[in-house]
């Protein structure tokens, strides 16, 4: 396949066949050299035409407390009471800087998630 930019949804389904078929290929073959390209092209076509939004930052919270097994108890000890824990959950109070960097450092929750308005 010769390599072009892909700019429209026929080219994102040929590049998507093309990246199955050679999915397997060894690195530093011709066809391993294609896919790593292949693969940076259609990661900047999917960015651009089906972006992600970060999660909820109150959902990306019980998120990883369900992950990590945390009780609102434990939550509780990162945030300062669990009166305080109760109320962000359920989002009747905002998270303040020292909490974000709390949560980001303890939960390891990103900072770009926890600043987001909600």
């Amino acid at each position: 396949m010769m390599l072009k930019p892909i700019k429209t949804k026929k080219d994102y389904q040929l590049a998507l066949e093309r990246l199955d078929k050679i999915f397997d290929a060894k690195p530093g073959t011709k066809e391993g050299d294609e896919l790593e390209v292949l693969g940076i092209l259609i990661e900047k076509y999917e960015n651009t035409n089906f972006p992600i939004d970060f999660p909820d930052p109150i959902e990306a919270i019980k998120f990883r407390m369900e992950q990590l097994g945390y009780s609102q108890s434990d939550l509780a000890e990162v945030v300062g009471l669990k009166s305080r824990a109760s109320e962000i959950l359920n989002k009747k109070r905002k998270l303040t800087l020292e909490m974000i960097r709390n949560l980001n450092s303890i939960l390891h929750i990103p900072t770009d998630v926890l600043i987001q308005s909600y």
